[in-house]
């Protein structure tokens, strides 16, 4: 008879099932872990009031603020209300803030408020959350304009008869450090790469002279390359050296209008991609020589057309405005299109501690002979601050704000509008 209709006893092929194994042949679940991780991003301003005695009856919760300034991805400011903030007060202490500037919800932080000794004896008044253990945790701020400090910051006799006050002029220094929290999983491996190195290897190339194949004369001075470097770097040596109207004499090519130390500069900087040492390519430690050789060399990255150097010697020059050199800056700043360093230069010439002292310099009359027309844009900018001035006396805006803590007024919110 057929064999499909028999019912084998017996048969072994089913699914096994691994609980019916051997305790010894079972595998453990894998064990796994991850770290929550809780620290804080820092950062700190100086703000510098001037004219102290001037800013008296501004009015009680009248303040000046500083700049914004950025920490842990969130804007900040500084609020110093020279008649204090709140009304009972009686004008008896200043206030001192610090305010979330920008948007953000539920903002944990940490904060210290210091009052600069200026008299060299370092005595600040500090007050500080770094470095000690919070019983509530770091402070929370709600929302923009959420604020923390102190109503009753310094009593005014005392802080104008105080090292704190010199040449009618105050200094604070406020760190913030914003909590930020992470979650790191386990690493398998362990692997350090170093930073590139592609840059001195370049740069070997071209201090070394090695396989050069071209030159060029600067002023007498003669300066050897590479033509591949170049015209990777810089889009008008790339025409000069590989263009249809390319210079045939390659050999040498003569550099007009440029010095030699800013032209070595160039160079190191076309291999490097850094700036150079400026005390060693100028001789010199002086802070006006560092911003003679940023003059040079913005010109001289205008020329060939390096944007990223033209805009590093800009903020350079931003950092280095003084009374000596900003009118020469602020002609170089007109001819090369450097519009942030012009605005820079204007405001600090229209100052009026500045302006005399300015216009008796020789850079002042080089600007009035090259740039004539940048003499009715300082004239504009002086009667802009002259206006400031005036609606800063009559007319300064009040903060409205509501307090959010406990009775000394450390916790500070911001009243809905």
């Amino acid at each position: 008879m057929g064999a499909s209709g028999v019912c084998v006893s017996g048969a072994t092929n089913r699914p096994s099932c691994s609980c019916a194994l051997p305790s010894a042949y079972r595998q453990p679940p894998p064990e796994t872990a991850s770290t929550s991780i809780t620290n804080t991003v820092n950062g700190s301003h100086q703000f510098k009031i001037t004219g102290y005695s001037l800013s008296k009856g501004l009015g009680i919760g009248k303040y000046v603020a500083s700049d914004a300034f950025q920490v842990g991805g969130y804007s900040w400011a500084i609020y110093f209300y020279p008649d204090g903030k709140s009304p009972e007060d009686n004008a008896s202490y200043v206030s001192l803030f610090i305010a979330l500037a920008s948007e953000g919800t539920d903002v944990r932080a940490l904060f210290e408020l210091t009052l600069m000794d200026q008299s060299g004896k370092e005595r600040h008044k500090v007050h500080s959350h770094f470095g000690r253990t919070l019983e509530g945790g770091p402070y929370t701020l709600k929302y923009r304009g959420s604020m923390w400090g102190y109503k009753r910051f310094f009593k005014r006799t005392a802080l104008e008869t105080s090292d704190y006050l010199k040449d009618d002029c105050l200094l604070v220094h406020c760190s913030v450090g914003v909590v930020r929290s992470h979650t790191e999983g386990p690493k398998v491996y362990s692997i350090s790469v170093p930073p590139s190195s592609i840059g001195r290897h370049f740069g070997e190339l071209l201090y070394g002279g090695i396989a050069t194949d071209v030159r060029f004369e600067v002023n007498g001075e003669i300066f050897s390359a590479h033509k591949l470097v170049l015209a990777a770097r810089s889009p008008v040596f790339r025409a000069q050296l590989f263009g249809p109207m390319r210079d045939q004499n390659t050999d040498c090519i003569k550099v007009h209008d440029v010095e030699p130390p800013a032209f070595k500069a160039l160079l190191h900087f076309m291999y490097w991609d850094t700036l150079p040492d400026m005390e060693e390519i100028t001789g010199s430690s002086a802070k006006s020589a560092s911003t003679m050789m940023a003059q040079h060399l913005l010109a001289a990255a205008d020329r060939y057309c390096m944007d990223r150097l033209r805009l590093i010697c800009e903020s350079k020059l931003c950092d280095e405005v003084a009374i000596n050199t900003v009118a020469t800056t602020l002609v170089l700043a007109e001819q090369h299109h450097c519009l942030q360093l012009k605005v820079v230069c204007l405001k600090f010439v229209a100052l009026p501690e500045n302006l005399r002292a300015v216009m008796q310099t020789d850079g002042f009359e080089h600007l009035k002979m090259s740039c004539p027309c940048l003499l009715t844009e300082i004239l504009s900018y002086v009667a802009k601050v002259s206006e400031h001035s005036v609606m800063v006396g009559t007319c300064h805006r009040a903060a409205e704000y509501v307090d959010g803590g406990d009775a000394s007024g450390r916790r500070v919110k911001q009243r809905l509008q």
